[in-house]
């Protein structure tokens, strides 16, 4: 009988960083949950998981298979593909040229957009529960102004 001896699959290291793409499909859904204000702990009771799995899903540490993408993209009303929306050309290019870069080395080289940090989201979600237009748009000018006085000093 010939049969083929089972392929050995690399498993990630502790020590090994996360690939590039799984970390921005986890600060997409940490975008969205955020955004939705929905805690960590919510999304997991709508998904079966913990809280703490959702943390991993969301650092990019744990890879979110398929079937779990489309719960979340049902979850967080959105569609699957928004979870790959603003993917920088170079972290998808990483992941298919693997033999050339290793993924710790694309890791690396991934920086973190602004707009998913927590301090924005906040900044946002604040901003929408202004309930006043006019307001709001005083506060988006006065920010804007602030903005343009720095960018002219610097």
């Amino acid at each position: 009988m010939n049969q083929k001896p089972p392929v050995a699959r690399r498993r990630r290291r502790k020590s090994d960083k996360p690939n590039p793409i799984d970390v921005h499909v986890g600060s997409r859904v940490r975008l969205r949950r955020t955004l939705l204000g929905m805690s960590q702990e919510k999304l997991g009771e709508a998904i079966g998981l913990t809280f703490q799995q959702v943390q991993k899903y969301e650092r990019g540490a744990n890879r979110i298979g398929a079937s779990r993408l489309y719960d979340l993209s049902r979850v967080l009303d959105v569609p699957v593909s928004f979870f790959f929306d603003d993917i920088k050309p170079e972290t998808a290019a990483a992941r298919i040229e693997g033999a050339a870069e290793s993924a710790e080395q694309a890791a690396a080289r991934h920086e973190p957009d602004p707009m998913m940090r927590r301090e924005t989201l906040e900044l946002v979600r604040a901003y929408y529960r202004i309930p006043d237009a006019q307001i709001r748009r005083r506060l988006f000018d006065l920010t804007k102004a602030i903005a343009n006085a720095c960018a002219s000093e610097g």
